[in-house]
């Protein structure tokens, strides 16, 4: 899974047992501007590092795992957590703009696949039922 978004937090590496440590990362999320998310994102043990090149405000997209786990207290009562795994941390690149608010590199072109004649008759009988 893949979400874009703003860097709103970076959390300070965390050595929870000797042989364990992890990392978090807060990124604003704002599919509508009006309600913008704050999303919590997690890096364990080697991939902690992905975060050292981030700052707050960066734009970024990030890769991710969704995880879930189960958990039982002493009572016998079961709660259920979910993580969201970071596994990449992309910086979004945005282009360079003019002057006249044009992108400076100029619009981006593609080439379209050529257009194939599906009616053309080629001599071929055509048994499909429809």
């Amino acid at each position: 899974m893949e979400i874009r978004g703003k860097v709103h937090e970076i959390g300070a590496v965390q050595q929870v047992t000797d042989t364990f440590k992890k990392r978090d990362l807060i990124i604003q999320y704002a599919e509508n501007p009006q309600f913008v998310e704050y999303i919590r994102f997690e890096a364990t043990q080697d991939r902690t590092s992905l975060f050292d090149n981030l700052n707050v405000g960066d734009e970024v997209e990030v890769s991710f795992n969704l995880r879930g786990r189960p958990w039982t207290n002493k009572d016998g009562v079961t709660s259920y957590f979910n993580s969201l795994v970071a596994w990449r941390v992309a910086k979004v690149t945005t282009t360079p703009v003019d002057a006249a608010g044009q992108a400076a590199s100029g619009p981006q072109t593609f080439d379209a696949p050529p257009t194939v004649d599906i009616s053309a008759d080629d001599g071929k009988d055509d048994d499909l039922p429809f």
